[in-house]
């Protein structure tokens, strides 16, 4: 189980670094921005599908109700690493069969301005990142739980708290995000599809979150 739990993290671990890549259209060979490939409505269609796919596999995998029933079948010390796992599937379906579909939103080609875009780009995925550690990040990718296990100990909830930044804002990592995928010195017409859903998304989800 400790073995699984760190093979899940490192899935995600490059998931994540790929998702840098993907938003931003570096390095990586398939991009939110790529050039388009097919038609129209087939790309809003498909990309929808997709956005739903792990919109559902992240909100439904996360409900005590949900839990409670799956541990059923999957033991508990790695429920969180199979969570962070499906969530990694579900987004690399997404790179693998996004469609792009063209069309320029704004393009901003000021060096001053295009640098200001980018450095806030790297201060939302950074917040992201420095967020997960706040509320501890090895819980909540599931490395903490299957270490326990390991070691023959019993887990422990985290207690709730609001440590650094959670003194001042509600949701730094949803604020994180949010830099990351609207930070951008060219926002094509899939970028902004892609940055409209995802937002709807985390407010659509904060309310259940806050409630559970």
């Amino acid at each position: 189980i400790f073995i699984y739990g760190v093979v899940c993290y490192a899935i995600f671990f490059g998931t994540f670094l790929y998702a840098i890549g993907f938003v931003g259209d570096l390095i990586v060979p398939k991009s939110i921005d790529s050039a388009p490939q097919g038609p129209l409505g087939q790309a809003l269609l498909i990309n929808t599908l997709l956005l739903g796919l792990f919109a559902v596999q992240h909100s439904v995998m996360a409900r005590p109700a949900f839990k409670r029933w799956w541990t059923r079948f999957v033991p508990k010390p790695a429920e969180r690493s199979t969570y962070v796992l499906f969530s990694s599937l579900a987004l690399i379906a997404l790179f693998a069969y996004w469609q792009p579909i063209g069309g320029v939103i704004w393009d901003v080609q000021d060096p001053i301005g295009q640098a200001v875009l980018y450095g806030l780009f790297a201060f939302g995925w950074g917040l992201v990142l420095v967020a997960t550690f706040l509320v501890n990040h090895f819980d909540l990718f599931g490395l903490r739980q299957v270490w326990l296990y390991l070691r023959g100990q019993e887990y422990r909830p985290l207690n709730f708290g609001t440590p650094a930044l959670y003194k001042i804002v509600r949701h730094p990592l949803y604020v994180g995000w949010f830099f990351a995928f609207w930070a951008t010195p060219t926002m094509t017409a899939a970028h902004l599809f892609f940055a409209l859903l995802t937002t709807a998304y985390i407010l659509i989800a904060i309310r259940f979150e806050e409630r559970d």
